[in-house]
């Protein structure tokens, strides 16, 4: 049996080691180097305009000399950009496998083809669909909390990602409340709402989602479940989040940032050694 102050120490313990992180994240993504303005005021006597000659060699050169496109990276680099048990602290650890409540209460379904289609992408965790490239995923569990974190990184098209990224962010508003259908666990009543996320890689998205109803085994249960999705460059991130205990946003919140700044270096890495 679980003491409540026990319970209240771990989940305070969660929350301060969060915070640390939150903290850590801010610096990073502050330390960027700002453009600087040219100088104002200053004026150049006018030059003649270079022959025909040399304006077409230069620009011949010019065109020679196309902007070289990021390399792609490695499915070993981006198992480099994974979230590890050490990144959240105790009570994390590497899971032992998938959750109950996965196939209990995410299998669902519902008449709305966005609501349906926000939860096949709460089960699959496909919310880009099929990879175009190498894909790295962890999972890690809170057995204190019974919660479980599952972590992805894949490659996909930009304009495909940011389409996604979009429709993702208006779910709150078009699935805010509706019920969904499980084949173990009944009716669920489910709650939609937007979750805020730092300015974490070059574009971003997260939700809330709250199922309310029975678990699988009958028991009256609340799941919640955050989803964050994040592009860097040509890269994607998918994070889940949830459980019937405490899911606390703060660790979503960080972790996204977390993972967004190490893909971010494991790619700059990879251009260095290019």
């Amino acid at each position: 049996m679980t003491h409540a102050p026990a319970a209240a120490r771990a989940l305070l313990a969660s929350a301060l080691s969060v915070t640390v992180l939150l903290t850590a994240a801010a610096c990073v993504a502050t330390d960027r180097n700002v453009p600087r303005a040219l100088p104002e005021g200053v004026s150049q006597a006018p030059e003649p305009p270079p022959s025909p000659s040399v304006t077409a060699s230069s620009a011949a050169s010019a065109g020679e000399r196309p902007a070289p496109s990021p390399p792609a990276l490695s499915e070993a680099q981006l198992r480099d950009a994974l979230l590890t048990a050490a990144d959240l602290g105790e009570p994390w650890m590497t899971s032992r496998g998938a959750a109950t409540w996965r196939d209990g209460v995410l299998k669902a379904t519902t008449e709305d083809p966005d609501c349906r289609r926000l939860l096949d992408v709460l089960y699959t965790e496909e919310l880009f669909g099929g990879p175009t490239g190498p894909r790295a995923t962890v999972t890690l569990d809170d057995a204190y909390h019974d919660a479980q974190l599952r972590y992805q990184v894949t490659a996909h098209p930009r304009a495909d990602a940011d389409r996604a990224l979009s429709w993702l962010g208006t779910l709150p508003e078009r699935c805010a409340h509706f019920e969904a259908e499980t084949a173990r666990a009944g009716t669920q009543r489910v709650e939609v709402s937007a979750l805020p996320l730092p300015e974490a890689g070059d574009a971003r998205a997260a939700l809330r989602v709250r199922m309310t109803g029975e678990s699988s085994g009958g028991a009256p249960a609340n799941l919640t479940v955050d989803l964050a999705a994040v592009r860097v460059g040509d890269d994607t991130i998918t994070l889940t989040n949830g459980g019937f205990g405490a899911v606390l946003p703060e660790v979503t919140q960080a972790m996204t940032q977390l993972g967004a700044d190490r893909l971010k270096e494991v790619g700059r890495q990879a251009r260095v050694r290019v």
